[in-house]
């Protein structure tokens, strides 16, 4: 005889269950504990928090703000789903300003660990507390001794999930990730004072940044003291963006994107519009391999982004990403291109073993940049680059084969003040690097990476003044592509025409290829075409058919340069690091390798033990 089985009915979960299920979302670690309730610390307006941690945050996670407090009626609706003070209609979730809107995080912390709620609310009487013990009950407010602001308390983490308390890691690594977690926050909020303690043992403190020379001394502490000194100062707001923040030179690049530091209105995000933005910023002057370091802040209308896209709010959907793409790109495109030798008065390079770990200490020059006075890191605003006042006494008119001016000088008659960034050369060694003196000391300059940036700079210019030049396809190329692609390609055909690529639709799933850029003839038209269309999905721009265009350029451009063993004149020379000096992205050759160092006199008498 056949057992039937009962069929499973529908019905509504418990409020404890489905809060254990929200909390798997919400509540993937401990410091997933530690964002949450800071993050709630920031939104009550506090400026001093207090973070304490023990056993990486499994036993004990204590989190104590100054703000505005908890009302004793509302503590214990605090710790019920779907419960906050952040937003009240669907309007208010479409102009977010706060960091935390869902009124999640608590009742999952709430529903898998042992939870004591403190608070005194801003010109109440008293100070009450309630306590969760992981089920549904939630104890009646009850007075308690605690200054302004709120304490939350969150003990024995998973205690009632061990299944989830097995996939954590070790306590080191755990805390670890709650110490990173903190200092990304910490870079969000200058104003506002941070603590931190592991298994009762401070492990650092970082008092209120006001003052310009207080927020340096904090990023240094996040980010250390070579990202100061490596660092590009930017600032420049174009309607309803701004873009602020620090952004690293291409020589103080990291093997691993780990000093990325991205924030959209005060919130740390990992997004891919802008992440793809930066990186294509740094394309032409990274070494291979590199990734660029920086700590930018997109300040935007809120209407214009939504933040309510995933429960830990670390992703962000922009109304216009290619806008905003094409902003940041453009803004840190710019700064890179506008540091040139005039802005290193003491710059020098220290060449490690490891022919990656490549660092430059750059300090402020004069320059057409407004550099703070209290500030080592070198301001740029949006201005164009300006021209160098350079006070070389004779040019010469021979220098066909490298481009350029031959620039003759009489150092005798030269005041420190007149001598160039790159100073004066004085010999050549083996046919590959210059040797010049400048007012620090001693320049080095690899000739063949040099010209290779100044002969690859002038292609692109004469490239873009002559505008692209097309080339009409004889045989027009069809390619089968998606319907959504089609639309696509029609929605962005200005992209195609400023590149010189003409894209017709030929039915509902065909494109068809008539013209290409002339410098593009022999590439795969097809292949490029769809990686554009790739792009355009995912970040809303696409800087593909111009890589292909400058990548082309680059290879003419390293053909086309001085060679190693080629002897140079003393006039040749100069006239070589004067075009460097007014050429952009000259500290870089087109592969991201460095085309000078510096040696100051105090590392030449070290050195040679003078003076030890």
């Amino acid at each position: 005889m056949t057992e039937t089985l009962e069929r499973p009915r529908i019905h509504v979960l418990s409020t404890h269950l489905a809060n254990q299920i929200a909390a798997g979302e919400v509540v993937e670690r401990p410091l997933s504990v530690v964002k949450e309730l800071v993050e709630n610390s920031l939104d009550a307006q506090a400026t001093a928090i207090d973070v304490e941690v023990e056993q990486g945050g499994i036993r004990l996670i204590r989190i104590r703000d100054n703000g505005c407090g908890i009302h004793e009626a509302d503590l214990a609706l605090a710790l019920k789903r779907h419960a906050t003070s952040k937003i009240k209609t669907s309007d208010d979730l479409h102009r977010v300003q706060s960091l935390g809107f869902r009124g999640e995080a608590l009742p999952s912390i709430a529903s898998i660990a042992r939870v004591t709620l403190r608070s005194l609310y801003e010109g109440a009487a008293r100070a009450c507390q309630v306590k969760s013990d992981g089920s549904d009950d939630i104890s009646a407010p009850e007075p308690a001794a605690h200054p302004q602001g709120t304490t939350v308390e969150v003990r024995d983490l998973f205690f009632n999930t061990p299944g989830r308390r097995k996939f954590l890691k070790a306590e080191k690594t755990e805390f670890s990730h709650i110490e990173t977690s903190l200092k990304r926050i910490a870079l969000s909020r200058f104003d506002v004072a941070f603590s931190l303690s592991h298994n009762q043992r401070p492990v650092f403190n970082l008092p209120r940044a006001d003052s310009q020379e207080q927020q340096l001394k904090r990023v240094a502490q996040i980010c250390g003291q070579s990202f100061v000194d490596h660092a590009l100062q930017i600032d420049f707001a174009a309607g309803s963006l701004r873009l602020w923040g620090w952004t690293g030179l291409p020589a103080f690049s990291r093997s691993q994107a780990d000093m990325q530091y991205f924030y959209v209105n005060g919130r740390a995000v990992k997004d891919k519009v802008v992440s793809h933005a930066v990186r294509q910023a740094y394309q032409d002057v990274l070494f291979h391999g590199r990734h660029p370091v920086y700590v930018l802040y997109l300040e935007i209308e809120p209407a214009l982004v939504d933040v309510n896209v995933h429960p830990t709010k670390h992703e962000v959907r922009f109304r216009d990403s290619r806008s905003v793409h094409e902003f940041i790109y453009r803004i840190v495109h710019d700064t890179i291109a506008g540091v040139s030798p005039a802005d290193h008065q003491s710059p020098y390079i220290n060449l490690q073993q490891d022919a990656h770990s490549i660092t430059e200490s750059v300090s402020r020059g004069d320059s057409g940049y407004a550099a703070r006075a209290s500030s080592p890191f070198i301001s740029r605003s949006s201005d164009a680059q300006q021209s160098m006042p350079l006070k070389v006494k004779e040019q010469l008119a021979d220098y066909a084969a490298l481009y350029g001016r031959i620039v003759s000088h009489g150092r005798d008659e030269q005041s420190a003040q007149d001598i160039p960034p790159l100073g004066f050369a004085v010999a050549q060694i083996h046919g590959i690097y210059i040797l010049a003196e400048n007012g620090q000391g001693l320049v080095i300059v690899d000739m063949h990476a040099a010209h290779e940036r100044i002969t690859y700079e002038r292609l692109k210019s004469a490239f873009d003044e002559n505008s692209v030049r097309s080339q009409p396809l004889l045989v027009p190329i069809s390619i089968a592509v998606s319907e959504n692609e089609v639309k696509l390609a029609e929605q962005h055909r200005d992209i195609f025409e400023a590149l010189g690529f003409l894209v017709e639709p030929m039915g509902k799933e065909t494109l068809v290829i008539r013209q290409v850029p002339s410098i593009l003839r022999d590439a795969d038209a097809g292949s490029l075409l769809r990686d554009v269309l790739s792009d355009i999905v995912v970040h809303g721009d696409s800087q593909r058919i111009r890589r292909e265009i400058n990548e082309l350029l680059a290879t003419m451009a390293c053909h086309g340069s001085v060679r190693a063993n080629r002897k140079l004149t003393l006039p040749e020379m100069n006239a070589l690091l004067r075009d460097m000096e007014q050429t952009e992205r000259s500290g870089q050759c087109n592969h991201g390798r460095p085309t000078w160092i510096q040696l100051d006199m105090r590392q030449l008498d070290k050195m040679f033990l003078r003076g030890q």
